[in-house]
């Protein structure tokens, strides 16, 4: 089979563009970018210089650590972060240190568990989605760097494209929603790599990480024996960062060109290598309570240097594991200390290796066996005992797991370049439901109706109904190509036009499951606000016909469709009504917890 690269098409535009896929992740980041030339091949470039690791050749990744001085400025982020002057100095002036900052654009509904640790306060004034752009603004600032200084032409390159030329990919993780991507495509804006207009917001793109690991396993020609022998079976990608383990599945469906669907919903939960240096930290903080080595300082030290030797070597749990941390001179035999090393005698991977292989194990079932080959990707990946007793324990069920003898870690960047190049992704499953409320017609017989007898509300046209109730417009589950719209055709009464002047309508998910629920249970975690769709229908007002209610007052009946747009990467949903016989639409990109009451046209279907 040919490469990726190989089969990639020429770059259709009129223009030269500049294309920068960032992924920042939990514990380290990465970017890397594309020169979209007219009629060439895109090539994909990392970036493989950053200040401060300038003596480390090809290094791709960078920690993603910001200090701030007192005041809220930003003196140092990456690797310089890690540097030991900075360290000092941050120490001497009181800076603050952030870390582990993309874990507060977790959804609510993901539940974050630290091990008895929290998250550090952030900087006064400072609140995620600023540090989240300041880090953006700083990883853009070292990509336009090495553009300038490592092409021949950096500088007029760069010159041609910024600002109007210039698109980016932010990467994130599966679980993540339209919420998140807003707070992302703010900080964008926040860190000035895109101005804060319609035309600057369409210039960010976003791509979950399941999907860009895919396209870098594409690239990377790991998937060479799947793709060029396509079949019934399909693959699973475990993308296993600092922070998430994202889990998606895929089926081949054409081969010139390459066409793959999504073939069960994609999960996201809390298993990265970040949870194992916690519960490290946590097993330090118990065993050295009371000794020399048990201050915040020299917990921090003996951590880092867990993170750096024995999680990435530690293979094998039945041999002794130790944690060097200081010199031949440091000994204190009560606390398992030898010639400044600690034995470990914590089973601290075992929760991380659990959940990874149960959620795994979920989606293979949920597939109905189909899927025969695990790709293992991401920074954790690296880890050999990860590795290895994923092999060993889906070895029972006929799977084979393989990891890129690339580097895994920069994964994600490349991959969400080759998402915009490439765009190998034809249909996507639904991750939850997705629906409206309407108002349902009051069943006298019918107990959970009688239960909502205090909440009824009565039309102008006459019937009585019950608010709250869900119309499901798209399920959990359905396989959606890009160009699919789901709609439902609604209606509601109006004692005023003015009312068409603010006209809105609430989308909801519900994630409890497949089973369409009655109601919509507001203060509950399976319910959430998606989006709200805003539409000003005032042009409406000369066309519609008013009306007579019982008690004599004036009303207006409209009639719309609610349509969502679920088979890209970004959900997108809009109002449709008529207006002189011809259809007019509204889009939106907005989040609040407002709602209009509205009841479905009986016998209309999508």
């Amino acid at each position: 089979m040919k490469a990726v690269a190989d089969t990639r098409k020429p770059y259709g535009g009129f223009t030269r563009s500049l294309v920068i896929a960032i992924d920042v992740g939990t514990t380290f980041s990465g970017v890397s970018y594309a020169i979209l030339e007219p009629g060439e091949i895109p090539k994909i470039h990392g970036v493989t210089r950053f200040p401060g690791q300038e003596h480390v050749a090809g290094n791709t990744k960078i920690p993603s650590v910001i200090y701030y001085d007192k005041r809220g400025v930003l003196k140092a982020a990456g690797a310089e972060a890690d540097d030991g002057s900075i360290q000092t100095k941050a120490e001497d002036d009181g800076w603050t240190k952030v870390e582990l900052f993309k874990l507060r654009l977790r959804p609510r509904t993901m539940h974050l568990s630290m091990n008895g640790l929290r998250l550090a306060p952030l900087p006064a004034r400072k609140s995620p989605v600023h540090v989240f752009g300041d880090f953006l603004a700083y990883l853009f600032q070292c990509t336009t760097a090495f553009i300038r200084d490592t092409h021949a032409n950096g500088q007029a390159l760069l010159a041609s494209v910024i600002p109007d030329r210039l698109e980016f990919v932010l990467a994130h993780p599966n679980g993540w929603e339209g919420a998140q991507q807003a707070k992302m495509r703010r900080a964008a804006v926040y860190g000035g790599l895109v101005s804060d207009t319609p035309e600057g917001r369409a210039r960010i793109r976003f791509v979950t990480e399941g999907e860009a690991s895919l396209h870098a396993c594409v690239l990377s020609g790991l998937a060479v024996d799947v793709l060029s022998n396509p079949s019934k079976h399909g693959f699973l990608i475990a993308d296993a960062g600092g922070g998430t383990l994202d889990i998606s599945s895929y089926a081949i469906k054409g081969t010139y060109p390459l066409v793959m669907e999504e073939i069960a919903p994609p999960d996201c939960l809390f298993a990265g290598s970040v949870f194992v240096s916690r519960r490290a930290r946590e097993f330090f903080e118990h065993k050295l309570k009371g000794s020399i080595y048990g201050t915040p300082d020299s917990l921090d030290h003996i951590t880092k240097r867990f993170d750096e030797t024995t999680k990435r070597l530690f293979r094998n749990k039945s041999e002794n594991q130790f944690v060097p941390f200081g010199s031949p001179f440091d000994k204190d035999t009560n606390y398992g200390i030898r010639a400044g090393q600690l034995r470990l005698i914590a089973n601290l991977f075992e929760p991380s290796v659990d959940a990874a292989f149960n959620a795994i194990k979920k989606q293979i079932d949920g597939c109905n066996g189909i899927i025969r080959s695990v790709f293992l990707v991401g920074g954790y990946a690296a880890s050999p005992w990860l590795f290895a007793q994923l092999q060993a324990r889906l070895a029972p069920y006929k799977i084979v797991v393989s990891r890129p003898d690339t580097q895994t870690s920069k994964a994600v960047a490349d991959g969400a370049i080759g998402f915009y190049c490439d765009h190998h992704v034809s249909a996507r499953m639904s991750r939850f439901m997705y629906g409206v409320e309407f108002l349902r017609q009051l069943d006298p017989n019918d107990p959970e109706h009688i239960a909502r007898q205090s909440k009824l509300c009565e039309l102008p046209s006459g019937p009585k109904l019950l608010p709250d109730a869900f119309d499901c417009i798209l399920a959990r589950g359905v396989k959606v190509k890009e160009s699919t719209v789901f709609s439902r055709k609604y209606c509601t009464e109006l004692t005023s036009l003015s009312m068409l002047k603010v006209f809105e309508v609430e989308v909801w998910c519900y994630r409890g499951g497949n089973t369409i629920p009655k109601w919509i249970e507001r203060q509950a975690e399976d319910f959430s606000t998606l989006c709200v769709v805003r539409a000003d229908l005032s042009m409406l007002s000369d066309s519609a016909a008013p009306k007579l209610s019982r008690g004599g007052k004036t009303y207006w009946t409209i009639v719309f469709s609610v349509e969502i747009q679920f088979g890209l990467t970004e959900f997108k949903a809009r109002i449709k009504w008529v207006q002189d016989v011809r259809f007019r639409i509204l889009c939106f990109h907005s989040l609040t917890h407002r709602c209009s009451l509205i009841f479905e046209l009986q016998g209309v279907t999508k």
